[in-house]
């Protein structure tokens, strides 16, 4: 699934395969991304000028059928954990809710979202997909500490300097490198890593199917057990208010 090389509006240190696109404060990058996607195409990356979120979506071209093109929600969430990693404090784990949650320390702190066009049926090559990110920086807006104890922002966890850019900077590049080995060794290695971070409980094992399917089974031998739907999963809110788009935090 690469990106195809356009030309990059250098107000972020973006790879040259990204297409800046600026919003202020109100905008929804999300929204905005699904609107331009056909006409700006892959790479174009909308970011919102926030300083309570890091706010972004990235527009894919994918070059497989939407049943398992999906599963580019993992190479997003992949990329945003690693780019939070590289700017977090040090030996603060980074795990994964499935399949759009992201926690920093067990700490609820965003996540992410994949969109297509309407109408698009399993077996059709997508035009566009696009992966959003929402990451919670202050908690000013959130409330107290106390009445929230696992939802979070970054500046209660220790991040000395936040710096929304940097953050989005880091993960397009980490996107891209996960995006160019998927291409060439398959998914099989990305699978691989994104199900190290989802915690493990009750002894249960984890798979991801062809589609992106979450497979859980229990037990020493990998047999056949709960199947949860990514594409049902992408359809209802978990980290967001369905209402607003906003974490919950």
């Amino acid at each position: 699934m690469p990106l195809r090389p356009t030309p990059t509006e250098r107000k972020l240190d973006l790879p040259p395969v990204y297409e800046l696109v600026r919003l202020r404060e109100a905008g929804d990058a999300f929204a905005h991304a699904c609107a331009i996607a056909e006409a700006r195409g892959a790479g174009t990356l909308v970011w919102v000028g926030r300083y309570d979120l890091v706010e972004f979506a990235v527009v894919l071209e994918p070059e497989e059928p939407l049943g398992s093109a999906r599963r580019a929600l993992y190479a997003g969430m992949s990329a945003l954990a690693d780019a939070l990693i590289a700017h977090a404090p040090p030996r603060q784990p980074v795990a994964f809710d499935w399949p759009d949650a992201i926690r920093l320390d067990g700490v609820l702190v965003g996540g992410g979202r994949l969109g297509w066009p309407e109408g698009v049926r399993e077996r059709d090559v997508p035009p566009w997909l696009v992966f959003a990110g929402m990451i919670r920086t202050s908690a000013r807006r959130g409330g107290e500490t106390g009445a929230r104890p696992f939802n979070g922002a970054l500046d209660e966890l220790g991040f000395e300097t936040i710096d929304s850019g940097e953050i989005i900077a880091s993960f397009a590049r980490h996107l891209m490198a996960g995006l160019h080995e998927w291409s060439d060794a398959g998914f099989a290695p990305l699978a691989r890593r994104w199900l190290e971070r989802l915690p493990k409980a009750g002894g249960a094992r984890f798979r991801l199917a062809d589609n992106g399917d979450l497979l859980v089974s229990r037990g020493v031998i990998l047999a056949p057990g709960e199947r949860r739907s990514l594409a049902k999963a992408l359809a209802a809110p978990s980290w967001r208010d369905p209402a607003t788009g906003a974490p919950w935090l």
